[in-house]
């Protein structure tokens, strides 16, 4: 660290170009970021994904489809809506409800319109086509990631105009300058726009999740702003005692090494999240690690050359007072902690234990349309398909088999009916779709002898090519089974291990939700051992301990058992005004790989402190509380604008980044509070000198300084 202070003090103009030059640069791509975005990043390179391109490529089989809504509306209007659809020549085919009565309920009724490509464009041309028809509205899934992408950049818009207000008034009363507050925002805002203009180079080798839009902002502010917090924190101490340079050179040397070692302890979090193949955690994995790497490189280069700059001008504008009692109550604080560490541990592990009892009855779900708010169209029209034709009751598996010597034989065809036979014989089946059944041959006798037959052939030879290609077979396979159900994955995951006699693969919702659903739970073990272990090393590295890493990852595990209980209390049992829902099946995973990381930001802080002054005469109790006193009101403004930043996405509107925002909030509020102020420094006096134990080492523990 003291070479890196060298270089920032000989080379700070030239950084702060440097800076200027990247950030005017990664502005302009920028901003074509929320164009590149798409999808809701829930997809995983697997069966699914080959049947789903076979279906497309080999038997031409729709690669997207959309649904035009009728609510109350006439025939002719019904007939001219569609008329103007296809007068754009973007559908392959149309299937209007005038023509199949299956389409048609009461007053409510839908087209589907199918896609051979991509449907990027598509969307707006329709909307536009169908504005000003009451009554009529677009769903499906183009359109509902189109909505969700619209909604989570007014989302993002409304968090900000929300959390960045409260933050300063934090800064304020943190440091109550008005330059010094307004550093760390400048801070954030470069370090968010540069991961933005970062990722958007990455967008041609990748596909990007419509949700980075909301997660880099939401952890690169509130990174950036508690890294800035933190330094500027103890710059200013060190300017009461010495110069300029020296006090910044002193501020990156002990808060600069506790930023980095923090960091570090985030970035393994997030890039645990990249051993699970689905593109939703590769994106955050990659959004995440980004925005850290430029938080940290900004907060030990960019904001000390800044700082350098200001030429200790950085209590101008000083509005408020900040008193020095402070201190005075945060020692009383620390006095009364280590009085009372017996009882203080019993009150907090209560109070955890009875916010990790809704866990139990947590459920998780992939997002589906309930994502987006009720207000949105494509979400209203969706339900309104779901409730009158009862598209949830059912689900469809598409099963293409091969064969190398291909179907078109009496051994084939004895195959097909074999495992029509199999698949009839499935009490979760409800009709499976064959060149017997669409035909309505009963036997292969009777299908070859009618295929003697030249005018019978030719009739036969169409449907044959849509069930048959080469070698390949397709059987769609209607189940009974709602496709986002347990069931229904359970069904899926049998039948792709079972020996059919034949090479089988499976595709269709229910496959897609199990191949989900099995890649996380497959991974989570191999995410968790990363994290922990890797967590652990770190730690023990940096303080030379044992305990204090195990007691670090031990008190963490809790906070967020505790923190997923709250969240199942709020939105899967419906309270403070939220609706009912399920928890996302991303939620787990992402609030625990970024809170993991985030609350050792504090711990990092609080007992690099704590050692700081242990080094100083040993004594492991004085320590605590010098160590105590010095960080708990930073950390208690750091925590704040955490919880302020990332609770603001509470106030949004897409289901799954509102639930990350009050996880994350939640878990930050846990963590700097019950954990960080009591059981942390009530565990310290309990293990005494034994916090510093460390074995294979000779004598007492002796620290050195840093610097």
């Amino acid at each position: 660290m003291r070479f890196l202070s060298n270089i920032v003090m000989r080379y700070y103009k030239a950084i702060l170009i440097a800076w200027l030059i990247l950030f005017i640069g990664l502005g302009f791509l920028a901003i074509r970021l929320p164009g590149l975005l798409e999808g809701d990043g829930f997809n995983t390179d697997g069966e699914h994904q080959k049947v789903m391109e076979e279906l497309t490529e080999t038997f031409d089989l729709p690669a997207e489809t959309l649904f035009v809504v009728f609510d109350n509306t006439s025939n002719a209007t019904i007939e001219k809506t569609l008329a103007n659809i296809e007068d754009l020549h973007i559908a392959e085919s149309i299937q209007s409800p005038l023509d199949d009565p299956a389409l048609y309920k009461d007053h409510v009724a839908y087209a589907m319109l199918h896609f051979n490509s991509d449907t990027n464009g598509v969307v707006d041309k329709l909307r536009e086509t169908i504005d000003g028809e009451k009554g009529v509205t677009l769903t499906g899934g183009a359109a509902i990631n189109e909505d969700i992408n619209s909604a989570s950049q007014k989302d993002l818009v409304n968090a900000e105009t929300i959390g960045l207000p409260i933050a300063i008034i934090v800064l304020l009363l943190a440091f109550g300058g008005v330059v010094a507050a307004v550093i760390p925002l400048l801070v954030g805002v470069i370090t968010v726009v540069s991961t933005f203009g970062l990722m958007t180079l990455f967008s041609s080798t990748m596909d990007l999740s419509i949700f980075v839009m909301n997660i880099i902002p939401m952890l690169g502010l509130a990174l950036s702003i508690d890294f800035a917090l933190l330094l500027i924190n103890r710059y200013k101490e060190e300017l009461l005692k010495q110069s300029v340079q020296n006090a910044v050179s002193t501020a990156i040397q002990t808060a600069g090494r506790s930023i980095i070692f923090s960091a570090v302890c985030v970035f393994i979090g997030l890039g645990a999240m990249l051993v699970m193949k689905v593109d939703i955690f590769q994106n955050i994995a990659l959004g995440g690690m980004l925005v850290v790497f430029m938080a940290v490189l900004a907060s030990i280069t960019l904001l000390p050359s800044v700082l350098l700059l200001l030429k200790g001008h950085i209590n101008k504008w000083t509005i408020l007072r900040v008193k020095p009692g402070a201190s005075t109550r945060w020692r009383n604080f620390a006095a009364f902690v280590m009085k009372r560490p017996v009882t203080l541990i019993v009150v907090a592990l209560i109070v955890l234990g009875i916010g990790i009892i809704p866990v139990k009855d947590m459920e998780l779900a992939i997002p589906q349309v309930d994502s987006l708010p009720i207000s949105y169209d494509s979400r209203q029209a969706y339900e309104l398909m779901d409730d009158e034709f009862g598209l949830g009751d059912q689900s469809t598996i598409y099963i293409i088999a091969e064969r190398k010597d291909g179907w078109d034989n009496t051994k084939g065809l004895e195959e097909i009916k074999n495992l029509e036979e199999q698949l009839l014989a499935d009490k979760d089946v409800d009709s499976v779709n064959t060149i017997f059944t669409a035909s309505e041959i009963p036997t292969v006798e009777q299908w070859e002898q009618s295929m003697q037959v030249p005018e019978i052939k030719a009739q036969l030879t169409p449907l044959t090519e849509s069930f048959i290609q080469e070698d390949k077979l397709l059987l769609p396979v209607t189940l009974n089974l709602n496709g986002s159900s347990t069931e229904a994955q359970d069904w899926a995951r049998e039948w792709s291990e079972k020996d059919v006699g034949v090479d089988i693969m499976l595709g269709g919702h229910p496959k897609f939700n199990q191949e989900i659903f099995d890649e996380i739970f497959d991974k989570v073990g191999l995410l968790l051992a990363i994290i922990l272990g890797s967590t652990f090393v770190i730690l023990m590295i940096a303080f030379r301990s044992i305990l204090i890493p195990l007691k670090a990852i031990i008190m963490n595990v809790i906070g967020l058992s505790s923190t997923f209980g709250i969240l199942v209390y709020i939105f899967q049992y419906g309270h403070f005004g939220i609706e009912e829902t399920t928890i996302a099946l991303i939620i787990p995973v992402i609030v625990f790989s970024l809170v993991f990381g985030l609350s050792m930001d504090y711990e990092v802080f609080l007992i690099s402190r704590i050692q700081e002054e242990y080094a100083k005469n040993l004594d492991n109790t004085a320590a605590t509380i010098d160590g105590l006193t010095s960080t708990s009101k930073i950390i208690t403004s750091a925590a704040l604008i955490m919880i302020v930043i990332t609770g603001a996405f509470a106030f949004t509107d897409v289901m799954p980044v509102k639930q990350i925002g009050v996880g994350i909030a939640i878990a930050v509020a846990i963590d700097a509070s019950i954990i960080r102020l009591l059981l942390v420094p009530s565990l310290m006096k309990l293990f005494g000198k034994w916090n510093w134990w460390m074995p294979f080492s000779k004598g007492p523990y002796k620290a050195s300084k840093w610097h």
